[in-house]
């Protein structure tokens, strides 16, 4: 059903409704097990918040933050763990998936053959990757909540931050994607996710590193999330957000924009 009314939704453009076709073709082919590979990336950063949010966290006590506020080291890790979520969640789709289809599944031949163009296959991917990136999201900030992490009004601000970021790594992650020649490649890009999930200020204030190492994390993605929604949960917001939201926005564009051209100039040539 949800296949069928994606594309048909009123006040879209042709252009949409081509890309909305695309996405409802994956809700078309949806197995059972996928479900299973879903429920397990939402379990991967509740089991890093317990291990070391509650458990670790045990052992440290409270943080201060650069403002003066303490808050609970579970607290200080939390959004973190979901910003390492949205992370995950949108470059399995638009990497492993989406590296599969293309070079060996052969799916998008068969699309280009329709009116579909590259740039709308690649758009319809990444908003298949963004309701599975939302769903952890929102499943994680419903648990923060619960564990009294984050306020209601908070997680609700705090959700759109997560889809914006989920949007950034999707489009950077099918950019990408679009290089690897074999499976074997996709080692580098684990090696840069959990570079990332490590040194991000994930589980420390940016203030304990060195200097230079701390102005180079300050240029990731992925610390840019940590900080938007950090800031957005544990309500020490403040203009520089605004910074994180920009750098998330032009990684949206730039990154969609090379993956249209890649996956125009891979199946038009």
């Amino acid at each position: 059903m949800v296949a069928l009314l994606l594309p048909r939704l009123a006040g879209l453009t042709t252009a949409s409704r081509r890309s909305l076709s695309v996405t409802g073709r994956n809700f078309a082919a949806l197995k059972s097990a996928y479900w299973l590979v879903m429920v397990s990336g939402f379990l991967e950063p509740v089991l890093y918040l317990f291990s070391i949010g509650v458990g670790v966290g045990g052992l440290i006590g409270d943080l201060t933050l650069t403002g003066g506020q303490v808050v609970s080291y579970a607290a200080f890790v939390a959004p973190a763990m979901l910003a390492a979520s949205a992370m995950n969640g949108a470059l399995s789709e638009t990497t492993f998936n989406f590296f599969g289809k293309m070079k060996f599944m052969k799916l998008y031949d068969g699309v280009i053959a329709t009116p579909v163009r590259p740039f709308e296959i690649a758009f319809g991917e990444l908003i298949w990757a963004m309701i599975r990136g939302s769903a952890y999201s929102a499943a994680f900030l419903g648990l923060m909540v619960l564990m009294d992490l984050t306020s209601v009004g908070r997680a609700l601000v705090a959700f759109p931050a997560a889809v914006l970021a989920g949007f950034a790594f999707g489009s950077l992650g099918m950019a990408f994607a679009t290089y690897l020649r074999s499976w074997q490649d996709f080692d580098l890009i684990s090696s840069v996710q959990f570079a990332l999930f490590l040194f991000s200020g994930t589980f420390v204030p940016l203030s304990a590193y060195p200097a230079a190492l701390g102005a180079l994390i300050e240029l990731t993605p992925l610390y840019r999330t940590v900080h938007l929604i950090r800031g957005i949960t544990l309500g020490t917001a403040d203009w520089t957000l605004l910074l994180d939201v920009v750098y998330l926005l032009a990684a949206v564009v730039i990154g969609l924009a090379a993956a249209g051209r890649r996956v125009d100039r891979l199946l038009c040539k």
